[in-house]
């Protein structure tokens, strides 16, 4: 069994449609966490959800505006230096923070993964 260690857990929510420096929110942030070398980030995209404007997100015919949850994983430390560049990103948004016990699975090489 792998040692475990504390860490943050940071669920980030966000729309589809918000954009930073013209590109994806989601994808900016993403790519902020791998220059940062924070441990792991992955993107999902919701079905259905609202925030703070009540306004439902979805898919439509028309068009669309879904929900994106972002999920970061690292130590505290990590996560703290993180908050304030990603404040500086969003326009509107929800983040919550909860603590984890993070275990690390590696067998083998990366490259035998490609």
């Amino acid at each position: 069994m792998p040692e475990t260690q504390p860490g943050k857990l940071l669920r980030i929510h966000v729309s589809e449609h918000d954009r930073f420096d013209g590109k994806p929110l989601y994808e900016a942030i993403v790519q902020k966490c791998r220059e940062m070398k924070i441990a792991g980030a992955t993107v999902f995209k919701g079905l259905e959800g609202y925030g703070r404007t009540a306004e439902i997100h979805r898919a439509h015919l028309i068009g669309h505006d879904q929900p994106i949850l972002i999920t970061i994983v690292d130590s505290e430390s990590q996560v703290r230096k993180l908050i304030p560049i990603l404040d500086d990103m969003l326009d509107t948004g929800l983040m919550a923070v909860s603590d984890v016990e993070v275990m690390r699975f590696q067998r083998g090489s990366p490259d035998q993964h490609a």
